[in-house]
């Protein structure tokens, strides 16, 4: 079996991060959202994982190769076309049964019974109000009959979430080509749903299954709420000589905490230094140097600098911002 995930996205919602970052290598909760992803496909008998890259394809490349034993290829989608072309440009990959994940969304479902299902199916999260989500028309038998993207008038409460599981390619594939090949875009764009509406259309059965949770990490606000909810989930970190942490947070082990507290919900990463401030709700990438601030509800770039007294900030890699 093979997974694609398509990570070629320039995260313009995240900006200024993902000028100099590759959106799925974002912190949250302790490590990168593509990691995130990648250790929740350990337990499926993948034979390999193709990654459709673009903007900044190098240091993606480079972070799967250095942590991850995974048979991988990588195919670049030289314009970001939208998630129906990313699998386009990969389609020659559509050689058995395939799990696509789009890489800028953690999910958390049980995705061994996605596999043992008869049919291709997508996962799906019901919410309150579905009208800002594609939305899943089911019928009676429980197979999808419809996919509509942001209704104003619901047919259902179920969302799509960003993985879907493809037993048979070959329908799939026809019906990837078609929406290309055929100039099917919306807004510029080709949807991987309405390939999906055209296999369905040509007979083929397309089921559900259910995600118990679900995390859009393509915002700020949403990358805040990610980390908030899967810090939970994290061991309490280790008690910090002249510190205090509260938890739920994550520290890693590189990271140099002087005078300070931090938490909750905080995630500093790899060799950044916090001296003397009080952050909580926050993401500290590495190499990042924090002195003297109270900082909540804040993201602060590799490599960047905060110095100075309380504010909410938004701040990309390499940057220098003292406050006073």
């Amino acid at each position: 079996m093979r997974a694609i995930i398509p990570v070629a996205g320039r995260g313009k919602r995240l900006r200024p991060h993902t000028h100099t970052q590759p959106k799925v290598l974002m912190t949250v909760a302790g490590k990168p959202i593509l990691a995130h992803i990648l250790d929740d496909l350990r337990d499926l008998p993948l034979d390999e994982v193709t990654f459709v890259v673009g903007h900044l394809a190098e240091k993606v490349e480079e972070f799967v190769r250095e942590h991850y034993p995974y048979r991988v290829d990588f195919v670049h989608q030289e314009e970001p076309l939208g998630n129906g072309h990313a699998i386009y440009v990969a389609r020659d990959k559509l050689d058995g049964p395939t799990l696509i994940v789009f890489g800028d969304t953690i999910v958390q479902a049980d995705l061994t019974h996605a596999l043992r299902l008869p049919h291709s199916s997508i996962g799906v999260h019901r919410v309150p109000d579905p009208r800002a989500f594609g939305v899943v028309e089911v019928d009676r038998d429980g197979f999808v009959r419809r996919l509509v993207e942001k209704p104003q008038e619901p047919p259902s409460d179920l969302v799509v979430v960003g993985v879907y599981m493809i037993q048979r390619p070959a329908p799939f594939r026809r019906a990837v080509e078609r929406l290309v090949e055929e100039g099917r875009p919306v807004n510029g764009e080709y949807w991987l749903a309405d390939a999906l509406q055209l296999m369905v259309d040509e007979g083929e059965p397309l089921q559900t299954f259910p995600v118990a949770r679900w995390y859009d990490c393509g915002t700020p606000e949403s990358l805040l709420q990610a980390n908030h909810a899967l810090l939970e989930e994290v061991p309490a970190p280790d008690p910090i000589h002249g510190s205090v942490v509260i938890p739920p947070s994550s520290i890693a082990p590189t990271a140099v905490i002087e005078g300070s507290v931090i938490g909750p919900y905080v995630t500093v990463a790899d060799g950044a230094r916090v001296a003397h401030a009080v952050i909580r709700e926050s993401i500290i990438n590495a190499h990042a140097r924090v002195e003297s601030v109270l900082l909540e509800h804040s993201i602060i770039g590799e490599n960047a600098t905060v110095t100075g007294r309380r504010a909410r900030i938004n701040l990309g890699d390499s940057s220098e911002v003292e406050l006073s």
